[in-house]
């Protein structure tokens, strides 16, 4: 199973012991489950994983072939970070062992002054030193609690440890240390960087922390001080490097490969950042993986034995020895005897092709006909938000491209065109916390772990004043058996960064004060972390009152922030719902929800109704009217193709203004004005159209077309000045000539009341 799609290996995962389960990065906050708080530890075990990297060029190439936005692409290609360079190997002095490295900048070989390995790397046990173990496994313990994700977004906190071990240098032959820090990670590349802090920026704020050595290797081409940066460029004379003297950074770069080649130091080649796809939940809810285990080795189910279905359990909780919830079914084996996989796919193994299913939902021998599919293609167009640009758009792009060449299907992208939608926004609330603050003598038997809800204000005064004593009174009340006398607790830069945070309140729990409903959120809190071994304390306002911080966001149910629609479809309408997102701003650009204005858009859904309840006239519509329809059948085709549904809306109150000014109620506008605003507001529009006389649903009224003749001006208003202002204005034909126009302007009335002024100059 290892040379297959989909095989089983180790993999570092998020692992929460507390849940049993592993957690996705976006699940993890500060360390703990975003659900419960629980402590989340990296973990090294074996999964299930999808061979997503034997995909990455082409994922890369294709992205030429596809009408999806830019930024969306660019998204996808940093992902998928595809780097030229080559493995170089370290020989760890004492040994035989060696550490591999890939570096995109070989030139800088004779600017290595330390190389670093990630914490999770094979070899950091074998090669500590006594001296250094109990400092090296304290650092990969605590290094265990962040997530890639956080470690590669955190550039500017600088941890590592020293090995007490040495490689030595390929060509200088000098003893370099070996240091472990958590800015390299175990997934990406081989585990190992060779740093050269002269000329990359990482690699010089641990040199800068740690006091290691800078050597210079390149001239750059402009001015640069190497005491406050380093020089990333790929440009400049190389010095100080050997063989490697004088040439220009890309000639270096050629001939460093060329020489590490040929002394059978390493291999130019190709490297992704992107990674294999972990396919396995610790989870009940999902597809069984159709594999069984006989004598310890996975086989596949045959394909007239599937679908494999869930089995029954007693509870969706993983088993008392921690294994997947599957483990709970009793006598769940293939044929009886030998144990199907425990695990359970993720949610994206389904959503990567359910579009396809959308083709023959009810065919039971495969999961569409291969001429429906042929027939249907891929996705015409495709609304997604640009949160996915890295998780399911880019598993659905590698899904159909797999499908495609097991040829199952004709196409190898998922849809041709793709349009991010702005996110509509949220009012997230949080409340402040204190997990942990510097102290000074703090007993060794106050040991309980608190958290400490703190309102606003009063951290701000907390903060002001330095004054951390109300923590004091906390451990007090908790141990009034302890002497506190000489302990104190302070707060300062660190203890802000690292111990006070937040954590996000059901938005239900807050008033239009940002005042919290206490009682509430109390009873919410204690159920949502009832399983966590912590005591909670609070700390009000003078006044008793909790304040809570606010921050306009993604809306997400992560965050607590979610408004529900249904109180606004019972009161205004699910019409007015839909017109009022689509009019809170263009559509790719994301919105902060508020319903201040939607009693504006309900307005005008009900002066729609009133052209249509009082008679329809079967007489021909005037000139005017005509305009007004023409006008706005124009306005609202172009919106669409535009996807500017905002501008559709005020077009559509523009319309229904003049219309109801020409007190309009002539069938052949309001037929064709009622298709248009049908994909609007489909409700509203389908009970208009059944009141005007049709059996048939409005969805299956072709589209008005746009008559340009009907906007065509006949007169024009011409203005009328005399001694250089404008007086008013005369409506004349346009066929009139200039001379038939100034015998009607001098004939009028008006005219004659300027021309019997005596101060009349032009």
């Amino acid at each position: 199973m290892q040379y297959r799609l989909a095989y089983l290996g180790e993999a570092y995962v998020n692992w929460c012991p507390a849940l049993g389960t592993v957690l996705a990065n976006d699940e993890v906050k500060d360390g703990v489950s975003e659900r419960g708080g629980h402590p989340v530890e990296r973990k090294l075990m074996k999964q299930w994983s999808m061979r997503i990297t034997a995909y990455a060029q082409r994922l890369l190439d294709d992205l030429n072939t596809i009408d999806w936005s830019e930024s969306l692409k660019e998204s996808q290609r940093y992902w998928i970070g595809r780097s030229e360079g080559t493995s170089l190997k370290f020989l760890i002095h004492g040994s035989m062992l060696t550490i591999e490295v890939f570096t995109t900048r070989p030139d800088t070989i004779f600017g290595v002054s330390f190389v670093t390995l990630a914490p999770e790397h094979e070899l950091v046990n074998k090669i500590t030193t006594k001296e250094q173990k109990a400092a090296v496994d304290d650092y990969v313990t605590k290094s265990k609690s962040r997530s890639e994700r956080e470690r590669q977004a955190d550039v500017n906190k600088v941890s590592g440890v020293f090995t007490g071990a040495y490689v030595e240098h390929p060509f200088l032959k000098k003893l370099i240390p070996i240091w472990v820090g958590d800015y390299v990670l175990a997934g990406y590349g081989t585990g190992a960087v060779m740093a050269v802090p002269a000329h990359d920026e990482r690699d010089f704020k641990f040199a800068t922390h740690f006091g290691l050595e800078k050597p210079q290797v390149i001239t750059p081409t402009t001015e640069h001080d190497f005491e406050k940066a380093s020089w990333d460029e790929k440009e400049g004379k190389m010095i100080n490097s050997d063989f490697l003297n004088g040439l220009d950074v890309k000639a270096a770069i050629k001939k460093a490969i060329e020489s590490i080649e040929s002394k059978n130091l390493g291999k130019g080649k190709i490297n992704y950042r992107l990674r294999d796809a972990v396919f396995g939940r610790q989870r009940y809810w999902g597809e069984p993986i159709p594999i069984f285990y006989k004598d310890g080795i996975p086989n596949a189910m045959p394909e007239n034995e599937l679908p494999l279905a869930l089995p029954d359990v007693d509870k969706y909780l993983p088993t008392e020895d921690g294994e997947p919830p599957l483990g709970r079914a009793k006598d769940w084996k293939h044929k009886g005897q030998y144990e199907y996989e425990l695990t359970t796919m993720p949610g994206w193994a389904g959503s990567s092709w359910y579009f396809l299913r959308y083709m023959d939902a009810n065919n039971t021998t495969t999961f569409a006909d291969r001429k429906l599919a042929d027939y249907w293609g891929n996705v015409d167009l495709y609304i997604g938000g640009s949160e996915h640009a890295t998780g399911h758009l880019l598993y659905v792009r590698f899904w159909t491209k797999f499908l495609h060449d097991l040829n199952f299907i004709s196409v190898d992208e998922p849809a041709k065109k793709l349009i991010n939608q702005g996110m509509i926004q949220g009012m997230s609330a949080y409340t402040s916390i204190i997990t942990k603050i510097n102290y000074i003598d703090l007993p060794k038997a106050a040991n309980k772990h608190f958290v400490i809800y703190v309102s606003k204000n009063k951290l701000k005064q907390f903060i002001s004043s330095n004054d951390a004593s109300f923590i004091l009174n906390i451990y007090k009340k908790h141990y009034p058996n302890i002497d506190f006398s000489n302990t104190q607790f302070v707060f300062d830069k660190e203890a802000t960064n690292s111990g006070i945070g937040k954590r996000a309140v059901l938005v239900d729990y807050v008033n239009s004060n940002d005042t919290l409903n206490f009682d509430e959120f109390k009873k919410w809190r204690d159920l949502m972390y009832k399983e966590a071994d912590l005591t909670v304390e609070y700390v009000f306002e003078d006044d008793g009152t909790f304040i809570v911080d606010r921050e306009i966001e993604k809306m997400s149910k992560s965050k607590w922030n979610v408004v529900t629609p249904d109180d606004i479809c019972a009161k205004f309408g699910a019409d007015t719902l839909r017109l009022y997102e689509m009019f809170l701003g263009p559509f790719e650009q994301s919105k902060p929800w508020n319903t201040n204005g939607i009693t504006g858009v309900s307005g005008f859904l009900k002066k729609l109704w009133k052209l249509y309840v009082n008679g329809i006239s079967e007489e021909a519509p005037t000139k005017a009217e005509l305009k007004t329809l023409h006008k706005t059948i124009k306005k609202i085709t172009e919106d669409i193709e535009r996807f500017s549904f905002n501008t559709s809306v005020s077009n559509f109150m523009i319309c229904v203004n003049e219309l109801t000014e020409q007190k309009c109620n002539k069938r052949q506008i309001l037929e064709p004005l009622l298709v248009l605003v049908s994909p609007y507001a489909p409700h509203i529009a389908e009970e208009l159209w059944e009141q005007l006389g049709h059996k048939e649903s409005i969805a299956t009224a072709p589209f008005p077309e746009f008559n340009e003749t009907h906007l065509v001006e006949d007169n024009f208003n011409y203005p009328i000045s005399f001694n250089g202002k404008t007086r008013f204005n005369i409506e004349m034909p346009l066929t009139l000539s200039a001379a038939e126009i100034e015998k009607l302007v001098m004939e009028a009335e008006q005219t004659q009341k300027y021309l019997e002024e005596n101060n009349l100059k032009r």
